[in-house]
């Protein structure tokens, strides 16, 4: 599988940051699916959008990744979908957002028809969906420095839920041989990134306190890759809420980001013993808020994660250093 290898130039203005032309930045959404019926969206989808926009006027982002459940709650059914247009084209339509958009999917979009998602690409300019699991490749304006991210199907990799409402654990892959082949294409690529920051992004956490709580397949076999490969940080959704995770296992840190609170916010922390003494390092799921997503912002020095509400409000921000091969 060929690497996606995009050169940007943006705009050096940051929301609220030092100014840097040679930054490289992104926003981050996950869960973002609207509903099955009228009005095909929610109140919290509606104002994430707003102040997405509202933001990307601002800051001039290179992307955006969606981090998977694009479609509540069981997918789309053909790429004729009237879901497409419903709860994403009419939610998104701000010319500020009109900007390439990288997805995968979640434990819903598979419920449903996820080659529908990616033949999508071919009607849409900004839906950038082209396999199941892809990689993504880009340098920095006027640098040497690159960012490289993995794009996974986490269903394809654990399999699916019983239920999405009961906090259960992916059961087995539906299909083993495609199972093995995705994990032997992460490692691979991983293996060989020489990248400055190198990302993973999947729909399961690996580490979260929530209702989900650790996704056992992923701290069973991905965990141990993300230390031995020196990945700079996890990115997944499935928890509606917003949380910074982080552990370090000898002498290498890894972070982990649950960015799920695009639709709905759950605030269930039912699963804080299960995850590592002290990783927990920010959760918000403030059911009074039109939600939330993330805001990265990469230079040369340093990768900066940031949670924006929906009211422009900054909530959290933490700093990750390149990796030291």
């Amino acid at each position: 599988m060929s690497w996606i290898i995009v050169t940007t130039f943006c705009i050096g203005l940051v929301y609220g940051y030092s100014s840097n032309d040679e930054a490289h930045r992104f926003m981050v959404i996950g869960d973002m699916g609207g509903l099955p019926f009228f009005p095909y969206t929610t109140p919290v989808e509606m104002g994430v959008a707003k102040q997405m926009a509202d933001m990307a006027n601002k800051i001039n982002p290179d992307f955006i990744l969606s981090l998977g459940d694009n479609f509540y709650f069981n997918g789309v059914r053909d790429v004729t979908d009237s879901r497409f247009e419903e709860s994403y084209e009419k939610i998104f339509d701000y010319p500020s957002l009109k900007r390439p958009w990288y997805l995968i999917a979640g434990n819903h979009d598979h419920h449903g028809n996820v080659s529908a998602e990616i033949a999508y690409s071919k009607v849409s300019q900004r839906w950038n969906f082209p396999d199941f699991y892809y990689p993504l490749s880009f340098k920095l304006p006027g640098t040497n420095s690159t960012i490289d991210i993995l794009m996974l199907d986490t269903i394809t990799l654990c399999g699916n839920t019983e239920s999405d409402f009961k906090g259960s654990q992916p059961i087995k892959p539906d299909n083993y041989q495609a199972s093995e082949q995705q994990w032997a294409w992460l490692e691979q690529s991983l293996a060989v990134s020489k990248a400055t920051y190198l990302l993973v992004a999947g729909h399961f956490p690996v580490y979260s306190i929530a209702e989900h709580g650790p996704t056992e397949c992923l701290v069973d076999r991905l965990l141990p890759m993300l230390y031995k490969y020196k990945v700079t940080a996890y990115m997944s959704g499935h928890d509606h809420n917003l949380q910074h995770l982080q552990d370090s296992q000898n002498g290498v840190t890894a972070d982990f980001f649950v960015v799920g609170a695009s639709n709905f916010i759950d605030p269930s922390r039912a699963n804080a013993n299960a995850v590592p003494v002290g990783a927990s390092k920010f959760h918000w799921a403030n059911l009074l808020s039109l939600g939330g997503f993330g805001y990265v912002d990469v230079s040369t020095s340093n990768l900066t994660f940031s949670f924006i509400e929906a009211d422009g409000k900054l909530l959290y921000q933490t700093v990750m250093k390149p990796r030291t091969l």
